[in-house]
């Protein structure tokens, strides 16, 4: 079944950091490691069919490590999907599995090379295909679903328990050296209907927004751009303490496609001729 996607989504340095550490991967667009986000909501439309992928990296380390970790990660991502995107329609899971394994051996190679003992970025991504949508993170960049009023979480954060001082430490990230850890993204199955969001974003979202401050955000009657704009803004003025990045999406109608449903509307035209 085919349908189109609107998105929306926006890249900020927030309020309180010099340095932006966030970036992000949607339907070709992306950032270089020294930025200060996009200047505006981004926005487009795109069907279905071309097997769209949207992503949200958060990177993670001292002296621009973060920004290199994320960029790279991004770079990974456009160039595996490049070389594999049709994979997509033919084995989604698998094709999300190998990404990361490509984007996480992208980040280690660059760390061994420039003796960076620790860097590394969270992920979070979207991919589409006429049979429904694919979600994957690792770390602890968030995948929200919102359809029909019933809103939900998707994405597993994973973090190490609790912790007193500060955020816990990840279990699970892009850059992670094989030999220490396995890496295991987490992968979901999903079948949207006409009018499901899916919001994707970095911590700088969700630290500062609670689960029922985004969905009721979410739910309202806006269009994505607005959305998005609303989302940041609300961050922002709570304190923006961390780079915000998110990526909305809304799932249009699905509509049949190929000679059978061409067949089926001539054939109902000529019915109606009769009569």
């Amino acid at each position: 079944m085919k349908y189109q996607i609107e998105y929306a989504y926006a890249c900020h340095t927030g309020k309180v950091r010099s340095n932006n550490e966030d970036n992000f991967w949607c339907c070709g667009e992306t950032l270089p490691p020294d930025n200060t986000g996009t200047e505006n909501i981004c926005t487009g439309t795109v069907s279905c069919e071309a097997l769209p992928l949207l992503a949200v990296f958060d990177g993670m380390g001292g002296e621009s490590c973060g920004e290199m970790a994320s960029c790279l990660a991004a770079e990974a991502c456009g160039d595996f999907y490049g070389k594999n995107r049709k994979k997509i329609r033919t084995a989604p899971g698998e094709f999300l599995e190998e990404l990361c394994g490509e984007m996480n051996r992208r980040v280690c190679q660059y760390g061994k090379e420039n003796r960076i003992a620790s860097m590394g970025s969270t992920a979070a991504l979207l991919v589409f295909s006429e049979e429904g949508a694919h979600g994957c993170n690792l770390g602890d960049s968030r995948i929200y679903r919102l359809a029909e009023g019933h809103f939900r979480r998707i994405s597993t954060d994973h973090v190490l328990g609790g912790s007193l001082f500060g955020k816990a430490p990840l279990t699970q990230y892009v850059g992670v050296p094989e030999e220490s850890m396995k890496l295991e993204p987490c992968i979901v199955r999903d079948i949207p209907e006409g009018g499901t969001r899916y919001l994707i974003c970095s911590d700088g979202i969700t630290d500062m927004l609670s689960d029922g401050e985004i969905a009721d955000i979410l739910a309202r009657e806006l269009p994505v751009k607005e959305t998005v704009e609303l989302l940041l803004g609300r961050a922002l003025k709570k304190g923006g303490r961390d780079n915000a990045t998110l990526v909305l999406c809304e799932v249009g109608e699905r509509q049949s496609g190929g000679f059978r449903s061409l067949l089926g509307r001539l054939l109902g035209r000529r019915e109606g001729d009769k009569e």
